[in-house]
This record gives structure tokens, C-alpha cells and sequence, in this order.
């Protein structure tokens, strides 16, 4: 299997984040399929082509009353690539982007939603790792999955346990050696992925001009760093809140996602990200009176949360989105030479780019 691509979008949300998943996706993919081998990522975008075995050997069966977390499993890929892999059919992607396209949530509200439904459904994993048959690789994936939402805790606990500790230490906490050193290290590891695509990008010109040329390319790269600093604290709020409910038994559906464009009013925003908000705020506030010179080191996890409501309201706003495809912010190489099948469902995007033309 390929790739998955995000349709060409006009909303700004979408059209940043795809643009950032298409940053890191396949330089990501491309060192997860040498160590994955045979153990790769099934998507469920590409279960057509096998539907046979799909069908035969995937089947997820409702979790019951003593499991962790009970009822239908509501993250579902990872877990149908370890059942193909255990009827012995080998599971392999191809790191290029292919015509497997995927529309992203248009909203942060949304985006939200489905993450939090994944992070159900990966706590569910646990019922599955000591399934037999599995392959020492396919146990170590959904170890994994299910890290991959438990460590927003850990970013959560870092993020109070270190203002406080800063507040209350006698002498400055963040060391100029080790300490910034361990802070680089951290920085470079969260942007490894993207900072291999940009080298490549850059390095091959047909590539650069199908990203809208370099300058365009690399201020799409700056606005997608920036965005990506803000989101992931925002998304780690909620998985550590979402996980505490999920030990009290309070869980979500699938239901229908909104995937049209639609903006997100301000009351709305602050419903939804006061908690984010205050939490951010108090951060600020405490580092200010007691230790400014910390203040930008903790932008990094706390400038998400303390801006969430502005932050779903503008990347939400339809203007905003059209300053975008202007200015070409976030292009997509599918924009600047569109498939024939984004031609034929004429995207606004896709016909914005190519100056109208179908």
C-alpha cells in the first residue's frame, strides 16, 4: 500500500495540518518500513485491494464488560495490520504518496473529537497484546499505539511539576549545558521527520516547484513549525483529561465526523478550551512573577493551551483560508499538478491553484 494524502483544502486548519503530515509522513514511513519489514501499517483507505483476506481475517469483535475499556474498538488500522500479519499474509507500504486520499477535519473542534476516539480505541489494545500468534514486531506497534497517548501525561506533568519547581528554586533550574543540550536533543527529535523532507524538497527542483517554488515552500514549512507547537500541548491536554474520564468509565462513540468547512464561533471556542486556556495562563503568570527568563522555554508546551480559543476560532475562519490558497500557503503538489480525479471532483482548492482551470 502507499501513502495516505490529504485532499487539497481550503480551510486552514485542514490545510496546514495536511501540509505538515505531508512534512513528515514519508520520511517517517520510510525508516518505520526498514525496521517494520513485513509488520507494516495496514490502513483501511487501502483494504480494497485485499479485500478477500480483509474480510477473512479482520474482523474486531466487541470488547465486553471486563476489558479496560468495553464496547466496539474505535481505532481499528494498527490493529487489522497485526491480524493480517498473524494469518500470515505479509504487510508491507511503500513510502510514496499514491491516490489514496484522505479529507482531514476542517476545525480543531473536530480534530480533537476523532483523536480522542482514537485514544479510546488504543487503550483498547491492551485487551490485544496478549493475543496468540502475534510477531514480537506486531506486539511492539501496539505497545507503542498505546504510548503514544499515555505520554501526554507524562508532557502534562512536566509542564506543572517543572513551573513549580522553577517558582520554588532558589537558583536558576534550567542548566546552561545539560539543560539546553537535553532541550535541543528533545527539539531535533520532534522535528527529525519534517526536517528530512525540507532537505529533500529543497535539494530537487521539480519537487520544490511542486510545492509552489522555495520561498513559498519554506514560509509554508515556518507557518506549519509554528502551528505544530501550538497544536501538540493543545492535543496532549486532552488526551491526559479524556484518559482520566476513561478510568471513571466515561467513553465516546463514532459518530458521524463533520468534515465540511465551517467555522467555529468564539463561545464555542471557549467552551471548549477554557480548561486549556486557564491552565496556559497560569503557567505565564506564575513564571512571570517568579522566573520570567523561563517564560520561552515553557512556550513550547504552555503557548498551545494559552492560546487554544484564538487558535480554533481563526484557523476555522473561511477568510482566513482564502489568504491562504493566495498567498499559496500550504500547497500541496496535488494543486500545482492535479490528478485527473482531483480534477474531476473540482476541488476549490485544486481549481483556486491551477487559476480555474479543470
Amino acid at each position: 500500500q502507499t501513502l495516505i494524502v490529504g485532499l487539497p483544502s481550503v480551510s486552514p486548519f485542514a490545510r496546514v495540518f495536511q501540509f505538515g503530515m505531508r512534512l513528515g509522513m514519508r520520511s517517517h514511513t520510510l525508516g518505520a518500513a526498514w525496521w517494520q519489514g513485513d509488520c507494516g501499517p495496514y490502513w483501511g483507505h487501502n483494504a480494497i485491494i485485499r479485500l478477500a483476506p480483509f474480510m477473512a481475517h479482520c474482523h474486531l469483535p466487541a470488547l465486553p464488560e471486563g476489558a479496560l475499556v468495553s464496547g466496539p474498538v474505535l481505532s481499528h488500522d494498527q490493529l487489522e495490520a497485526v491480524l493480517m500479519r498473524r494469518a500470515g499474509y505479509e504487510v508491507r507500504v511503500l513510502p510514496e504518496e499514491g491516490a489514496s486520499f484522505e479529507q482531514n477535519p476542517p476545525t480543531l473542534v473536530e480534530f480533537i473529537r476523532r483523536d480522542l476516539r482514537w485514544c479510546q480505541g488504543n487503550m483498547q489494545y491492551w485487551h490485544f497484546l496478549a493475543m496468540p500468534g502475534l510477531r514480537p514486531v506486531s506486539r511492539y506497534q501496539l505497545a507503542v499505539a498505546i504510548l503514544m497517548f499515555l505520554g501526554s501525561p507524562a508532557w502534562m506533568g512536566l509542564l506543572v511539576v517543572g513551573t513549580v519547581a522553577a517558582a520554588l528554586a532558589p537558583a536558576p533550574l534550567l542548566r546552561a549545558d545539560a539543560g539546553i543540550a537535553v532541550f535541543v536533543l528533545v527539539l531535533v527529535m520532534w522535528f527529525a521527520p519534517k526536517i528530512a523532507t525540507v532537505v529533500d524538497v529543497l535539494s530537487r527542483p521539480d519537487l520544490r516547484r511542486s510545492f509552489g517554488g522555495g520561498a513559498r515552500f519554506l514560509a509554508s514549512v515556518a507557518t506549519e513549525v509554528t502551528f505544530f507547537i501550538l497544536l501538540a500541548p493543545i492535543m496532549w491536554f486532552g488526551h491526559t483529561v479524556f484518559l482520566t474520564r476513561l478510568l471513571f468509565g466515561r467513553t465516546v462513540g463514532w459518530g458521524a465526523q463533520a468534515r465540511d468547512d465551517h467555522a467555529v464561533p468564539w463561545r464555542e471556542a471557549a467552551r471548549q478550551f477554557w480548561p486549556q486556556t486557564l491552565l496556559g495562563a497560569c503557567v505565564f503568570g506564575l513564571l512571570g512573577l517568579t522566573v520570567p527568563a523561563a517564560i520561552p522555554y515553557a512556550f513550547f508546551i504552555a503557548g498551545g493551551p494559552l492560546l487554544s480559543i484564538p487558535l480554533a476560532v481563526v484557523t476555522s475562519m473561511p477568510a482566513v483560508g482564502r489568504v491562504l490558497l493566495r498567498l499559496g500557503l500550504g500547497r500541496l503538489p496535488e494543486e500545482t499538478s492535479p490528478p485527473a480525479e482531483l480534477r474531476a471532483l473540482e476541488l476549490p482548492a485544486v481549481m483556486s491553484a491551477s487559476g480555474g482551470r479543470g
